[in-house]
């Protein structure tokens, strides 16, 4: 992967802020799937990214199949009304098969799954069925051909495409894989992606607090999330308010990874170096994102590193990842599609503060209400520094740049945090 031309240096949207999509849309424009792939089994293939293809050696079901357990019919035997007695030929059960033909008026008790017997077009469900004796059964009339009936390929048809390459394996993408017969995957290698925090003022967990100390919550919780989304990472830990060595590390770090992550410095304080280093060894704006929590945000390239530059603030750290870095990382990872995360709407049972403006994402509980319709309710403080309030969440509440103050029973959307693949 090569990094493209970065040029967006400009003042545009200074003040209101670049628009969210808009951000999203330049990021994902710069980035293409890392180069390299690897072949592994498909029992460890669980999130990975398909690099090929994989196409159905075999059709999916292989043959026409009972769908219920039941008879096994010539659906010409049976009359349009009434019911009809049949000759119980015999019995097969899944994995067997019945080679001779089903005789006109003879029936065959059948098990789901198993191959429908030459000559019968159709089941009838035992429900339905009545035994007369050990050798005969009487079903009612008015079965269509097909009726309780898998086709051989109703799934998938011999050397169709099953999946196609860009799709991230799922466990519903994994049975199908399987369905096809197929052992192993070709997949996306991951791509490595360091990260580091910025800040004298940051503590790692376990050690003593300085005075003016806080225990770093954003490396933990940044670390986490890209180890769910499937990538490689490096943790570099903490990195000081120190220019040369901030300089130094990134200069390092953007000769041999995909993606370079940090947190903090990337505002307009006296120690914010986080854009001095960049503007020495990369090729980075600094962009101030219409978006709240989150606001300002670092993109462009180190070496041949992807950069993201997130914010410090804990929450406005974590809604930037999730709404910016990591469709950006889908897409190194080889995703294709549209990495828009789902909206869907439901009325707040509480009333919502906002000032217009740039487009908010408030932390909420979505639940059913008493009339079965989805409600959503905030989880107090919004400020960007209150972590628990990501923790009591369900939901993301995603309010629109010119949306002001919400009533309660309005409608707003809300984007599940188990949708966003973390």
């Amino acid at each position: 992967m090569q990094p493209g031309a970065w040029t967006q240096r400009g003042s545009e949207h200074a003040e209101a802020g670049l628009p969210l999509e808009e951000a999203r849309r330049r990021i994902l424009a710069e980035l293409a799937p890392v180069s390299g792939s690897e072949r592994v089994p498909l029992a460890t293939s669980l999130g990975r990214v398909l690099a090929e293809d994989v196409h159905a050696a075999v059709s999916v079901p292989p043959h026409d199949n009972a769908a219920m357990d039941g008879y096994a019919v010539r659906s010409a035997d049976l009359p349009a009304e009434g019911a009809a007695e049949l000759h119980l030929a015999g019995r097969v059960l899944a994995g067997e098969r019945w080679e001779s033909e089903l005789s006109p008026g003879s029936c065959l008790r059948i098990m789901t799954g198993a191959p429908l017997p030459p000559g019968a077009d159709a089941v009838v469900v035992q429900e339905r069925a009545e035994a007369v004796d050990a050798a005969h059964v009487r079903l009612p009339g008015g079965v269509a051909p097909g009726e309780n009936v898998r086709g051989a390929g109703d799934d998938l048809a011999a050397g169709a495409v099953a999946l196609g390459a860009g799709c991230r394996l799922r466990p519903q993408e994994v049975g199908v894989i399987g369905s096809v017969g197929r052992a192993e995957v070709t997949v996306h290698r991951r791509p490595l992606v360091v990260f580091l925090a910025t800040g004298d003022e940051l503590c790692s967990p376990g050690e003593p607090l300085a005075p003016g100390q806080i225990y770093d919550s954003n490396r933990p919780l940044v670390v986490a999330a890209l180890r769910r989304l499937g990538v490689d990472v490096q943790d570099r830990g903490v990195v000081g308010d120190d220019p040369a060595t901030l300089e130094a590390i990134l200069h390092e770090v953007g000769g041999y990874a995909d993606a370079v992550i940090t947190t903090g410095g990337v505002s307009v304080g006296e120690a914010d170096h986080v854009k001095a280093a960049l503007d020495a060894v990369g090729d980075v704006a600094l962009w101030r994102i219409a978006l709240r929590p989150g606001r300002p945000l670092a993109f462009g390239w180190v070496g041949q590193a992807a950069f993201f530059g997130l914010p410090g603030n804990p929450v406005s750290a974590a809604v930037s990842l999730y709404k910016l870095v990591q469709p950006g990382l889908r897409r190194l990872m080889g995703e294709r599609g549209d990495l828009t995360p789902m909206r869907i709407p439901a009325w707040t049972a509480e009333p919502l503060r906002k000032r217009p403006g740039r487009a908010e994402f408030q932390r909420g509980i979505l639940e059913h209400g008493p009339d079965g319709v989805a409600r959503v309710t905030s989880t107090g403080s919004q400020s960007s520094g209150v972590l628990t309030s990501l923790v009591h969440a369900n939901c993301l509440i995603y309010l629109e740049p010119d949306r002001g103050h919400v009533a309660a029973g309005e409608t707003v959307y809300v984007q599940p945090l188990e949708g966003v693949q973390l």
